[in-house]
Parts: structure tokens; C-alpha cells; sequence
């Protein structure tokens, strides 16, 4: 199905805090590194179903620049699972036109985990279907003050006027950087917060929050996440008659 066959307003990028794998397991008895292998496939079903409705972004939660400190053997555990992750699922990535890139603090992991991301990127890099941005060793205010860095260090260098800094320019050095933000939020596993996820990003993004721990998330979670979407107004500060005039077919 198509985005010109879906008859509701779908959101053109989605990002997802994929939360509640370690709850997942213990409620089972099983090591949190079995919570984290079983959100493997409700990944899998987000790209499927991103990619089949004409959804033109996703962006994964995966990792926080916050998990650092996390015990060292579910760590490990993480890092392990990012190369076995990446290892097997680019070439059906590949397959499916899907453009892959890895947002975050990557200088902070290992030399192989580097090269194997680098080399997924640069494997996707032409694919012209879904944009898919997984975030690792990802933080919010870590991207503002990254971008704040790389706009003095251009000023200083006289590249770059002060006055010329603007919203546009500004977002221009996050690492979203050329594509649209996120018009809808999905984060599963009961809490109700950001969690320094996207912080300029979100600005005006539509927040779903849902009970359901990540590796229990289905096709008819996500389904429920796009029908709150479809009902939702989005006027981005204008009345809501302002709003109906100025939307077309998408209706956001």
C-alpha cells in the first residue's frame, strides 16, 4: 500500500524509544540481553511496515549516551548485539532500498563496531526508499552542544558570519540534519517522558505513548500509533481554521 492509497494523514518520519527490554526479561526470568535480541523483530516489522506505507523516515532509540553507565556485561551485551545486528540485516536492508545511517557519539565504540557502521552506510548509501537512522551512543543535548561546537568553530574561522546563525542553519548541524523532524514520537514500555531523545527535533512532534514493552510491540501497536496520528490537529501555532486551509492531502 502506497502513501497515495492510505486514506489517512500518515506522519512522512517516525521516531521510536524502543523501551522495556530489560522488563521484558525479567518478567520471564531470562537475562536482559534476551529482552534486548527479542526487539530485534518488532525493528524489523517497523521498517517492513515504514517502508510499505510510504513512510519516508524512521529513526531507533536504541542506545543513549545515559546507557554508558549501565552494568559492563549488558554493555558489552548491546555492543555485541549492534555488530551481529548490522551483520546480518544490511543486506535485506540493502535488498529493500532502504538508506541506513547511525546518529550519535560513534568515536566512543569500538574500532570494529565503527568500521562494520561505516561500511552498512556507505553499503545503503544511494538507496532512495526509507530512510533509517538508528541512534546510538545517542544523546539530546549532546547533539545541541556538538552543533553549537561546529557553528563557533566555523565562525572562528570567519567561514561562517554570526548573524547568519539561524533555525535552518542551526538545524542544519544536528544529526538529523536534511531530513524532515519527526512528526510523530512512539515510546513503549509505560513512561511518559523524552528522555533526552531529539530534543530540537521534537519540538513540534506528536507524542504516543504506550504501555506495551518493545519486544511486544505488533503490528497492531503500531497500527494504534498511526490511527492517534490520523485524529490529531496539527496547527504548529496557528488557529485551527488557519489550519484547515493551509493543510493538503497529508493534513499535518
Amino acid at each position: 500500500m502506497s502513501r497515495n492509497a492510505t486514506l489517512a494523514p500518515l506522519p512522512r518520519h517516525i521516531a521510536i524509544t524502543m523501551d522495556g527490554n530489560g522488563r521484558w526479561a525479567a518478567e520471564r526470568g531470562l537475562a536482559r540481553s534476551a529482552g534486548h535480541k527479542a526487539g530485534l523483530e518488532p525493528v524489523r516489522l517497523c521498517v517492513r511496515e515504514c517502508a510499505r506505507l510510504g513512510v519516508e523516515a524512521l529513526t531507533l532509540f536504541a542506545f543513549s549516551s545515559e546507557n554508558w553507565s549501565r552494568p559492563a556485561e549488558e554493555v558489552a551485551s548491546l555492543m555485541g548485539l549492534f555488530l551481529e545486528a548490522i551483520d546480518r540485516e544490511v543486506s535485506d536492508l540493502d535488498n529493500r532500498g532502504v538508506c541506513l545511517r547511525v546518529i550519535g557519539d560513534r568515536r566512543v565504540l569500538s574500532v570494529r563496531l565503527q568500521a562494520q557502521i561505516a561500511a552498512a552506510e556507505q553499503r545503503t548509501a544511494n538507496n532512495s526508499g526509507l530512510k533509517l537512522q538508528i541512534a546510538v551512543s545517542y544523546g539530546g543535548r549532546w547533539d545541541i552542544v556538538q552543533a553549537a561546537r561546529t557553528l563557533a568553530t566555523r565562525c572562528l574561522s570567519g567561514e561562517l558570519a554570526v548573524a547568519a546563525i539561524d533555525e535552518d542553519c542551526f538545524a542544519a548541524a544536528l544529526e538529523l540534519a536534511g531530513l524532515a523532524d519527526p512528526d510523530l514520537l512512539i515510546r513503549t514500555g509505560a513512561e511518559r517522558r523524552i528522555s533526552n531523545f531529539l530534543l530540537w527535533n521534537l519540538a513540534y512532534t506528536e507524542l504516543y505513548f504506550c504501555d506495551c514493552l518493545w519486544p511486544e510491540f505488533d503490528a497492531r501497536e503500531f497500527a494504534q500509533a498511526l490511527a492517534f496520528f490520523a485524529q490529531r490537529e496539527r496547527r504548529f501555532g496557528r488557529t485551527s481554521a488557519q489550519q484547515r486551509g493551509l493543510s493538503g492531502p497529508r493534513g499535518s
